[in-house]
């Protein structure tokens, strides 16, 4: 069956919590734990139907965030999913406390134990109006985002459809496509600033009402993190920025002179070759066929995952206007479907999504089938992100079939890329712990905070008074910081990881692919730390970890100059 044909119909929201609290009276009732498994069996089931068309309903409304009958699917969601939280917290509450709880550790494991426990924390029934307001705000940015055009030259258009000219080889062009990406942002200034601030608001009334000391603890256990804490990710992100940002600021010098510019500004950031960048051959058709082709080839189990997203055209990547901005990968429970969503704009970025997301997707397709468990399907999202990641690299082998001669420029430029990106990641991430350990911030303050941190991280950018960007407000075009707050710095350790896959499958790409294969096929059977240990590699935040693979990288990149 394909996407466009799966069938979509809301659920009767007081129908499935009164089958919750039927099925939680069960389990208190039952006298095994063979009886407490198969009630947990029937939640299970019962979730994956109503995830299944809430899951289509979004898709639906990202694809077109105008279409007005999503639209309010997608406001039934945010508003009822709170309420339906309470009740599976209820279910989950009797779970934990099972006079049989030995026993269902030993069949369902310890871990899943450990991650309610962690889940438990929270969510409180006197947070849903809170959560409902959080829910709203997030879907108005989305919206916001997606509905906000750029004129440039005339034409007005998506402002995710402004990347191929922000890497045109004229510099005028890039330059007035950035001028015009940051005027639209300031056209709506105060709506963007206004979004925020209440987004920090109440989340941190959130935090407070759950006994939190600030949202961030709460960020962490929303995120499920298990086996590290805000220390550790500290101190990773000052080992980025001793040892990668240097190696960046290298990078940058030689961009430089190798696309032969006095001094470097943000127009020139994304700009890495004078006869400009690798671009894919071909039309957006071509790609996605080249796509298959190269997944086909990879591996056999490659091969039958590709087969079924293509069979059943479980994605949309074209951009258009009113689509949603971005790129993610969902899961469609019931059909055991992973579903990719992007905007291909005829830039290297449309084939990073055809390894990136498709990354997450085969892992979901395996999990989905290899995993009975739904709740350890989905391992921790630094987890999930280093699945996409090193695809991203593991399939190196086959990018020719997207860019044919250009293929070198492409392979030096993502790998200068993925290294230049680490340091980005981690500014952001060390942004959101000061916006939410000082709420008290003004739009104006926290925009001199992401200024400051641009010097620590990006120190070689020069936003040459660029509007919007030049103010310190280019954070508000990140969308996680809006939508996932802290989930992303999961990106800058997954790339630490997919690096050594990287470096891993330049001496060996079978033996890369095999530890690659054993890393998915834990799915969330374990923490991020015994996954990355159960295949040995080294954790990101391990002392010296960066400091090794960044020397590593230094001399590939030295090597591998165009």
């Amino acid at each position: 069956m394909k996407f466009t044909s799966l069938p979509y119909s809301r659920p009767d929201i007081g129908a499935v919590c009164s089958e919750i609290e039927l099925l939680t009276e069960k389990l208190q009732k039952a006298e095994s734990a063979e009886a407490q498994l198969e009630i947990i069996k029937e939640k299970e089931k019962l979730f994956s139907a109503f995830s299944t068309q809430a899951t289509i309903a979004s898709i639906r409304h990202t694809i077109d965030t105008r279409d007005e009958f999503y639209e309010k699917e997608n406001d039934f969601f945010d508003e009822n999913s709170p309420v339906l939280e309470e009740k599976a917290q209820e279910f989950m509450n009797a779970v934990l406390c099972s006079r049989f709880r030995a026993e269902l550790e030993e069949k369902m494991g310890k871990l899943i134990f450990a991650n309610m426990e962690i889940d438990k924390k929270t969510f409180s029934p006197e947070i849903i109006p809170l959560l409902q307001k959080e829910n709203a705000l997030t879907s108005e940015y989305q919206k916001l985002y997606a509905t906000t055009t750029a004129e440039l030259d005339g034409e007005v258009m998506p402002i995710t459809k402004l990347s191929p000219y922000k890497q045109n080889p004229d510099r005028a062009v890039r330059k007035r496509a950035y001028e015009a990406e940051g005027n639209a942002f300031e056209g709506r200034r105060e709506e963007f600033e206004r979004i925020y601030s209440e987004l920090v608001r109440v989340r941190t009334e959130i935090a407070k009402t759950l006994g939190y000391e600030s949202f961030v603890p709460l960020a962490y256990d929303r995120l499920g993190r298990n086996c590290y804490n805000a220390e550790k990710v500290a101190a990773f992100r000052e080992q980025i920025a001793k040892h990668v940002v240097p190696v960046v600021s290298e990078i940058k010098q030689v961009q430089k002179a190798r696309i032969g510019v006095d001094a470097l500004k943000i127009y020139d950031d994304l700009f890495m070759f004078p006869d400009g960048n690798a671009k894919p051959e071909g039309t957006s058709e071509d790609i996605l066929a080249a796509g298959k082709e190269m997944y086909e080839k990879l591996s056999p189990e490659t091969r039958e995952f590709i087969d079924f997203m293509y069979d059943g055209e479980f994605f949309d990547v074209l951009a258009k206007e009113g689509k949603a901005p971005g790129g993610y990968c969902t899961e469609i429970a019931d059909y055991k479907a992973p579903f990719v969503f992007s905007n291909f704009n005829g830039t290297s970025g449309d084939v990073d999504v055809l390894t990136h997301e498709m990354g997450h997707a085969f892992a979901a397709y395996r999990a989905m089938r290899n995993v009975d468990i739904h709740d350890l399907q989905n391992p921790t999202m630094e987890t999930c992100e280093c699945h996409s990641m090193s695809m991203e690299f593991l399939t190196s082998p086959y990018h020719h079939l997207f860019f044919g001669e250009s293929t070198p420029k492409y392979t030096l430029s993502h790998a200068e890329d993925s290294l230049i990106f680490i340091p980005y990641g981690c500014m952001v991430d060390e942004f959101q712990h000061i916006m939410y350990s000082r709420p008290e911030l003004t739009p104006e303050e926290r925009n001199e905070v992401w200024l400051s941190l641009e010097a620590k991280y990006r120190p070689h950018i020069d936003f040459d008074s660029i509007p919007f960007y030049s103010r310190g407000a280019y954070w508000q075009r990140q969308l996680h910081i809006f939508m996932y707050p802290f989930y992303y710095i999961d990106y800058c350790m997954a790339q630490t990881i997919s690096f050594e896959f990287f470096l891993l499958s330049n001496k060996d790409s079978d033996l890369a692919w095999q530890k690659y294969l054993a890393f998915v096929d834990k799915a969330g059977t374990a923490t991020f730390e015994e996954i990355v240990k159960s295949t040995d590699l080294v954790l990101p935040y391990e002392n010296g970890a960066i400091e090794s693979i960044a020397d590593e990288l230094k001399v590939w990149l030295k090597n591998n100059q165009i």
